[in-house]
């Protein structure tokens, strides 16, 4: 059923629904970050993570973001989306937050528990 009505279209009307097609799935691809919010990815460390010396390093990646803080102090994020911040540990356990807020108020947090023996 579906072939005899793609045989009644003339090639051009074809070609206008395919364009059609084409954009209305890039304009959803472009919209996913409307849809979906800030996301945070933190690559290093892992969480529960354990360490000896108290200078650390914390990156990942923070997507679909106007606003992002570590602790409660505002961090970098590169035009790739990436973050990389230095951080004292103090000796013990450790709570590491890291919030970010898109453009509509969205809010997202990643929380990291380290310890520092």
């Amino acid at each position: 059923m579906p072939t005899r009505v793609l045989a009644k279209l003339s090639p051009a009307s074809i070609t206008i629904i395919v364009v059609i097609l084409i954009v209305m799935g890039y304009a959803a691809y472009q919209l996913e970050d409307v849809f979906v919010g800030p996301r945070i990815t933190v690559s290093s460390p892992a969480d529960g993570a354990t360490f000896t010396e108290p200078l650390i390093e914390i990156s990942g990646t923070a997507k679909n973001v106007a606003h992002i803080t570590l602790n409660d102090l505002p961090i970098f994020v590169s035009a790739e989306s990436a973050f990389k911040e230095k951080l004292l540990l103090a000796s013990g356990y450790n709570i590491i937050e890291i919030s970010a807020k898109d453009r509509f108020g969205r809010e997202t947090t990643k929380i990291l528990r380290l310890v520092l023996k």
